[in-house]
Formats: C-alpha cells, structure tokens, sequence
C-alpha cells in the first residue's frame, strides 16, 4: 500500500474524493501522528503520479493551515519505512521538515532515503564512499 498522511479532514477527504474519481479506493486509519489513506501499490502509474499531484496541493495547503493556527508549527508528521527484516516503522518529524521533504521527493522517495539510512545502521559496512563508487564503475565498464 502506498500511504498518505493528513493532519486535517476535510483535506483528507478531499485526497479521498479525487481518487475515487480516478477509480481507486481508499483504506483509512487514525494514526498517532495523523491520518493515514492508503492506496493499493498496483495502482497504475498515470493514476499515482495524479494523487502525488493532488496530495502535493493539498499539502501546500496543510501547511499554509498550520502556519496559520496559535502556536505555528506545534504537530508532527511521520514518515513509514521498512526496516531490513520487514518491520515497519514511522519517522516523526516536525511539519515543517516533513513538509520541505515532500516538496522535493515523493513519498517513494522519502521511504527509500530512511529504508538506507536504516540498512546502514542496522547492518554496518565501514566502506568508504570512494571505494563504492569505484566498485559501482567497474560493473558499469
């Protein structure tokens, strides 16, 4: 499943409402960082780059929301990734932070940067980075 997380309702459902309309259901569920839809990860690739489109709106719109509420930034976002034996795990982060990554990356993305940084810390290779590019060159040649 593909997942997407909102801090507002009506944003939400509005996610919801656009990807009805391109034919695909949505599984929700309450988070303790926000609320999660998830979308089927079969979904056909002119259709997910279209919800990356729509939820990207709408998250510029999440954050014009929480910049305007008493206190600005006060909520976390979170970031699910798996670790290497196939535990799923969530990244808090601040909104604001979360919201710069997603204006860069996609959520794929994103979940693949903290999948590495978990590999490389659950299962260490004290290479430098010089002698993996030059192993990286020599399968290319």
């Amino acid at each position: 499943m593909i997942e997407y997380i909102f801090f507002d309702t009506d944003l939400r459902d509005r996610f919801v409402e656009y990807a009805a309309s391109q034919g695909v259901s949505c599984t929700l569920q309450d988070d303790p960082m926000g609320m999660v839809v998830a979308v089927p990860e079969d979904t056909a690739d002119d259709i997910e780059e279209a919800l990356e489109r729509c939820y990207g709106e709408l998250e510029e719109e999440q954050s014009e929301l929480v910049l305007e509420e008493e206190g600005g930034l006060s909520r976390l976002a979170g970031f699910r990734y798996n670790l290497p034996d196939g535990q799923s795990r969530r990244a808090p982060l601040q909104s604001d932070i979360a919201n710069r990554l997603m204006a860069a990356f996609s959520l794929e993305e994103i979940r693949a940067l903290f999948e590495t940084v978990a590999r490389s810390a659950l299962e260490p290779k004290e290479e430098h980075l010089c002698k993996i590019l030059a192993a990286r060159k020599v399968k290319q040649d």
